[in-house]
């Protein structure tokens, strides 16, 4: 018998079948196979065995059956109409969650689990299939029906004074010269911030942020006539929103970006870890993300990707107008708690939204349809804006004042312009500049060419000295 090494691992060739060697894996190879998966697993931070990580499809099941029939055997049925409605309304949408959870597809987020963001899938569902109820009532129907969600909506809200006195010092007050300014410190100055560095860990992007924030300002500009709350104070569109509330989120975000574009990514399993602290640690960072992916959108790479950027600005501002549209046209106060849900809804859709849409914008060979997190915040802020459109169509058709009117278009002309001369003219005359140069030196190239394959031995052309001659020969003769 005969020993050697094979594929790194030791084997021993065995004579068999006429002289011929049987290879047979033994010792450290066996090993290795076996203990493969684990040191996979405890590698990227994720153990096959973990009980988080687990699907417990039948455990869902299973509760969820047991609750329902505690439901029909054991509990009696109230006489109430209008309490069996509401509560098999909410008991269809928690079952439809519950399979969503366990058997939805999963998105481009993993941390902190998975289920997270398909609940979130789930709930972009139950909401626009709401909203599509909401639009199909009459604008009385669709007002009254929010008193099921809450008695005290359906009722016109009272008119307010946004604008006012614009004064930062206000001589005439003699207790408090500025009084304007603390009254507009409310509870919407920290929601400006946050929402803002939330906007920013979105996009991951600084210019796309000022844009937004700054065009956002215009839209309150010159939509001021239609809804009230848009009235504000001159200071308190550019320093308090857009320099220090929306300003500073985004300051604060983008050094969260970068932060986390340093970070070392390299995760290992929380039984491997052998102290306290670094357990505590390693459940903190749960909530970060797994990997990081930097965002490049550069909308002037392409006519593609102008015209996608360009999109999702627009698809942004439309999505903040529907918040203070829908509040005006279904009678929701801003303090509400159903206008919290609704932000708090769009931050953890939003994230998931846009990186979907990068990723279909950045390779779409691999990703050939969009996400369907995106596709949903795409149909819901359509449907938003529909609502808005059929809930109050004499608001949203309140003609422009004519100055606004003119800066709006001459802003569009200048976007267009940019464009045509960004895609079309100036590829256009570069491709020309380029053909030109291209010929020129092909015919510099063939006149060297001409010249040195006609020249004669001392310097001169042959062509030259052809006609002198033919002049010698014509005196000879």
């Amino acid at each position: 018998m005969c020993t050697e090494w094979c594929c790194d691992f030791r084997v021993a060739l065995v004579p068999a079948l006429g002289g011929s060697c049987l290879c047979l894996a033994v010792g450290r190879y066996r090993e290795e196979v076996r203990e493969l998966p684990f040191t996979l697993a405890q590698r990227s931070g994720k153990p096959r065995t973990a009980p988080h990580r687990r699907a417990h499809t039948l455990t869902v099941l299973f509760i969820l059956t047991c609750a329902l029939g505690y439901v029909t055997l054991l509990e009696e049925t109230p006489q109430d109409t209008a309490y069996n409605t509401k509560r098999g309304i909410v008991a269809s949408i928690l079952v439809f969650l519950c399979f969503g959870v366990t058997q939805a597809k999963d998105g481009p987020f993993s941390r902190p689990h998975p289920a997270y963001w398909r609940f979130w899938l789930c709930v972009s569902v139950v909401y626009e299939l709401f909203l599509i109820f909401i639009l199909f009532q009459t604008v009385q129907d669709g007002r009254q029906f929010m008193k099921y969600i809450d008695p005290h909506l359906g009722v016109p809200l009272p008119e307010r004074d946004y604008g006012g006195n614009c004064l930062i010092y206000d001589p005439g007050n003699g207790t408090d010269p500025f009084h304007n300014i603390w009254d507009k410190l409310d509870g919407f100055v920290p929601a400006h911030f946050f929402g803002w560095y939330l906007k920013t860990l979105m996009i991951r992007d600084w210019w796309m942020c000022m844009i937004i924030s700054v065009m956002f300002e215009f839209l309150e500009y010159s939509l001021e006539h239609q809804l009230p709350n848009f009235s504000e104070c001159w200071w308190d569109h550019w320093i308090m929103d857009v320099i220090l509330c929306n300003g500073l989120g985004i300051y604060c975000g983008m050094k969260t970006l970068s932060w986390l574009s340093l970070k070392t990514y390299k995760w290992q399993g929380l039984w491997n870890i052998p102290t306290y602290k670094g357990k505590m640690k390693r459940i903190v960072f749960q909530f970060t993300p797994y990997s990081w992916v930097k965002f490049e959108w550069k909308p002037a790479s392409s006519l593609r990707r102008w015209l996608a950027v360009c999109g999702i600005i627009f698809v942004f501002l439309l999505a903040e107008l529907n918040t203070f549209y829908l509040k005006f046209v279904l009678w929701m106060p801003p303090e509400h708690y159903l206008v919290l849900l609704r932000l708090v809804f769009f931050v953890n859709v939003g994230g998931v939204a846009m990186r979907e849409i990068y990723d279909f914008m950045d390779d779409p060979k691999f990703h050939k349809k969009l996400g369907q997190q995106a596709w949903l915040v795409a149909a819901i802020t359509a449907t938003e804006f529909l609502i808005v459109v059929k809930y109050d169509p004499y608001t949203l058709t309140l003609s422009l004042p004519f100055y606004i009117t003119q800066c709006w278009i001459l802003g569009i002309i200048l976007v267009l312009t940019w464009t045509a001369w960004r895609f079309f003219i100036r590829d256009i005359t570069l491709r020309y500049k380029e053909i030109r140069r291209q010929k020129q030196e092909h015919k510099q190239e063939h006149r060297h060419e001409k010249d040195k394959c006609l020249s004669n031995g001392d310097g001169h052309s042959a062509l030259l000295d052809e006609p002198n001659g033919s002049k010698l020969r014509e005196r000879k003769l």
